[in-house]
């Protein structure tokens, strides 16, 4: 019996399985996102008009958001079981170790994927915008399938890249009315900036389990061609992501130009992304936790408020 069979330890509780869980999938980090999704809602509320996209709308993209991500972890954890297993960095994952099992994570999936889908929905029956719904699924099976991507090519890192990247689509879409303005260019921009931040640390990231990489013959920008030149790509990743993040405050291709408070913001991440990439080096990658929980989080929690504000004064 490998340690991924384990059963589990009978005195575990549903509650205590459940918050066993939520750690192992690193709930705290739907955070990550969420800023930008909410970017998304309150910059979609302003394009139609609206002060602020109101309780119903905002509560929804909220719960959509932690669902979906929710969904996506579960994934990630129950098909990366058996590699996981092989890896001294994650074989004391409680889903390897059989404190949560696989029929757990299952159960947990198909909730997870039904509430998302019916969360989606509620926005034609309270809100009569089909578009969520029509969505849901494609977006489920996006976000899922970046966990497969690792074992057939090295683009694995944008392929995460833009499931975070949705996130402020996805909220523009779900707040503007299927009658309304077709998506901005400018929420487009951001949703690009998005994506090549989440790139870029999650290259860091893979530093980790290069050799496991390797070794199991699964595919990362590490794997591929070594630390060095991995630290580079992820370089060139966070600049695209400043470049976007420009063009996405300026109001360019027609936008809304966002005012100080957006800049403010802007210029907190550019030092916080600089602090990142300080943090790992090509002879020490010891910090990359530190970069990729701390940092990261900070970079969601400052620019969201701040461009959030910055919509809201405009």
């Amino acid at each position: 019996m490998t340690p991924a069979d384990r059963p589990i330890r009978p005195q575990l509780s549903f509650v205590g399985r459940l918050r066993i869980f939520l750690e192992m999938i690193k709930f705290s980090h739907s955070i990550f996102a969420m800023p930008f999704a909410l970017i998304g809602a309150f910059l979609a509320s302003r394009r139609i008009g609206l002060t602020w996209p109101g309780w119903t709308r905002l509560g929804l993209v909220v719960v959509c958001m932690v669902l979906a991500r929710t969904f996506a972890m579960t994934f990630n954890r129950l098909a990366d079981r058996r590699l996981d297993a092989r890896n001294p960095r994650t074989l004391r994952r409680p889903s390897v170790t059989g404190e949560i099992s696989a029929p757990f994570m299952a159960g947990l999936l198909v909730l997870t994927g039904l509430l998302f889908i019916g969360a989606t929905g509620l926005f034609y029956v309270l809100k009569q915008n089909i578009f969520p719904l029509l969505l849901s699924a494609p977006v489920l099976a996006w976000i899922a399938g970046y966990s497969l991507t690792k074992r057939f090519t090295w683009l694995c890192h944008f392929v995460l890249g833009i499931s975070l990247g949705l996130a402020p689509v996805s909220a523009w879409i779900a707040i503007v009315p299927p009658h309304g303005p077709a998506v901005d260019p400018q929420i487009l921009l951001l949703g690009i900036a998005v994506t090549f931040w989440t790139a870029g640390f999650d290259i860091l990231y893979a530093l980790q389990d290069m050799q496991v990489d390797r070794s199991e013959k699964l595919s990362s920008i590490p794997a591929k061609i070594g630390i060095g030149k991995s630290l580079w790509v992820s370089r060139l990743c966070h600049l695209l992501t400043i470049m976007a993040m420009t063009a996405f405050g300026s109001g360019w291709l027609g936008g809304m130009p966002l005012g100080v408070l957006f800049w403010i913001g802007l210029a907190a991440v550019l030092i916080l992304l600089v602090v990142e990439q300080s943090l790992v080096k090509a002879n020490d990658i010891s910090k990359v936790n530190l970069a990729f929980m701390t940092v990261n989080g900070l970079v969601g929690l400052v620019f969201g408020t701040l461009a959030i504000a910055a919509v809201l004064l405009h």
